[in-house]
This record gives structure tokens, C-alpha cells and sequence, in this order.
């Protein structure tokens, strides 16, 4: 599957990535090419597959670890992941999981069978170096030094927090859209959600204090993706403005599941957690003041692209 020709690192790279989340399984595939003319490399994605396995829902639960049923689909669908790389002849990837697998009582051993079985190495990332990547694909779009990064996943929200293009704080939050809507008889108290909440107002009130009074905010996630496809800026390109985003969550939280499938053309495993997800965009935008979000459409997979691409160029 990796082919490190020399000829490959100058010409043609082929890069996979692989994002393991808590509400969906993703593989990634860039084809980098050197202009000939000023030696300058351009990405086109060339292949994306997404399949919707809910690992959230066995981790965030009482039982705290991925069923069988579904460590028995996950090696399938790495093993699918594996063929299509093969197809695809790709030099290098990287297969990231975050906040399910990491929380996952039997994460490790599950990341130790799909290395044995399938011959792919999972790395479990932690908050801040998700945030790492992600910062690789996002920097390209911001077009102010100041502002904050919220990135909304199924069992966590990343918070990053930008000076004059340095990340000055981050924070890792437990608070994401399957998680949400996960039965824990612990996190699902009025008690625990309202001390959440504080805490990350609090946080994020703190953090922005050597910003100026003019920042902005940067949102990656599937669901802030497909807010601003629903949105009516996203014909114009222009950033997502927060009374837009409450104009679509009241419009969304007035049907029910079926409703916004069909009314919204959402898939089914996007139709139930887009609600808590645009909810917690729209706490973190309240609690620095924001009143606009720019939505680049990029995330981890373009950060661990990025990521392999720094890796592998040892010729330019």
C-alpha cells in the first residue's frame, strides 16, 4: 500500500487520511502534484468515503465500550478502508481517533486488532493535537489574527483560542452532539449541563481578555458544514452570521426527525445531532460576543493531509 518511490515524493503523492470520530467513520484520499513550472504543490481530493458507524453512542452510554456489533463493523469497514487505499495506490496515511475511541474502555484493544488484522496503525489523539491538526487546514481562510477556533465533534468540543496567529489557549470540552444525546445518567442532569455550560462560558470569557473587542470565529464539524449548506450565505461565501444560525435552529427544532430529514435533505445520522451541535456553536459565539462564523468546509482529515504532506516532502 505505501510505495515511497523517490520519483512518487517529487511528481505525484498520494495521501490518505483516516478520522475515526464518534458519529462516523471517514477515509480521505489527496492527490498532491508539483507544478513543473514553480515548483508549488496543489491538493485535489480524489477520493471520500464516509460510513455512518455511531461509536459514541456504545462509549457515552453506561457501558463506557464499543459493542461487539460494532467493533465487528469497525474492522470492516478499516479493511474496506485498506482496499480502497490499495486501489488508490497511496504513499502514506494516518488513521486518527478521537473522543469515543479515546474514552472507549476497550479502545486500546480494538486499535491492537485492526493492526494485527488489518496491518493499519490507529493513532488515539488527544484533544490538543486534534486541534493541531485541524489548525494545518484551517489558517489558509482566516483572514483576521484574532479569533476563535470552535470545532464541535460527537464527544467533544475544541476551543482555540488565536493572537496575531498564535494559539495563546485551547481547552477541551466534554460536550459534543452524540454526546448530547447519549443516555448517561451522569452528564444528562440539569445539574451537570448547567455547570458545563458555566464552565465554558467562564472559560471562553477569560481566554478572549488579550483579544481585541473585533473577533471572529472559525467553525469546523460536519454540522456547521451542513448549517451553512442550509444557510443563505452560502451562496455568497460570506461568513454565517449568528442570527442566521438561531434563524435555522429554530426552523430545525420545530420538526422532528423525520421532518428534517425530508425538509433538509439531511442523512439520517446527521438529522438527530445537528440540534445539540448548532447549541453549542451558538454558546461558545454568546459567550466571546461573536456575531459571525467563517465555515472553510475543512477539518481534521485536510489537518492529517497536511500533516503527511510536511512529512513527505523531502525534495521541495
Amino acid at each position: 500500500m505505501i510505495n515511497n518511490s523517490q520519483d512518487s515524493l517529487q511528481k505525484d503523492l498520494r495521501l490518505a487520511a483516516i478520522d475515526i470520530g464518534s458519529n462516523a467513520l471517514r477515509l480521505h484520499i489527496s492527490r498532491v502534484r508539483f507544478s513543473e513550472k514553480d515548483g508549488f504543490p496543489s491538493f485535489k481530493r480524489v477520493e471520500q468515503v464516509r460510513f455512518p458507524l455511531r461509536l459514541g453512542t456504545d462509549v457515552f452510554s453506561l457501558t463506557h465500550e464499543i459493542s461487539p456489533k460494532n467493533e465487528e463493523k469497525f474492522i470492516e469497514v478499516m479493511q474496506a478502508f485498506k482496499h480502497v487505499m490499495q486501489v488508490f495506490e497511496v504513499n502514506d496515511y494516518m488513521a486518527c481517533a478521537t473522543s469515543a475511541m479515546r474514552e472507549a474502555k476497550n479502545g486500546q484493544q480494538i486499535v491492537e486488532r485492526v493492526k494485527q488484522e488489518v496491518g493499519i496503525q490507529i493513532n488515539i489523539i488527544n484533544g490538543d493535537m486534534e486541534a493541531e491538526l485541524i489548525n494545518k487546514s484551517i489558517l489558509s481562510y482566516v483572514s483576521t489574527d484574532n479569533f476563535v477556533h470552535i470545532d464541535v465533534g460527537g464527544g467533544s468540543t475544541e476551543v482555540n483560542i488565536y493572537h496575531n496567529f498564535n494559539k495563546i489557549d485551547a481547552h477541551s470540552f466534554d460536550m459534543g452532539s452524540v454526546r448530547s444525546i447519549t443516555t448517561d445518567k451522569k452528564t444528562a442532569t440539569k445539574e451537570y449541563i448547567e455547570q458545563e455550560n458555566k464552565t465554558l462560558k467562564e472559560w471562553i470569557q477569560k481566554a478572549i481578555k488579550p483579544l481585541s473587542t473585533n473577533v471572529n470565529a472559525v467553525g469546523t464539524g460536519g454540522n456547521i458544514n451542513k448549517l451553512y449548506d442550509l444557510s443563505k450565505n452560502s451562496r455568497s461565501g460570506k461568513p454565517l452570521s449568528i442570527k442566521e444560525m438561531e434563524r435555522l435552529y429554530k426552523e430545525l427544532k420545530k420538526r422532528n426527525y423525520q421532518e428534517r430529514i425530508i425538509d433538509f435533505g439531511l442523512n439520517d445520522d446527521r438529522a438527530d445531532v445537528i440540534i445539540p451541535a448548532t447549541e453549542i456553536y451558538l454558546k461558545v459565539m454568546k459567550a466571546a460576543n461573536i456575531k459571525e462564523i467563517i465555515v472553510p468546509k475543512v477539518g481534521l482529515r485536510e489537518g492529517i493531509i497536511q500533516y503527511l504532506f510536511e512529512k513527505n516532502n523531502t525534495t521541495h
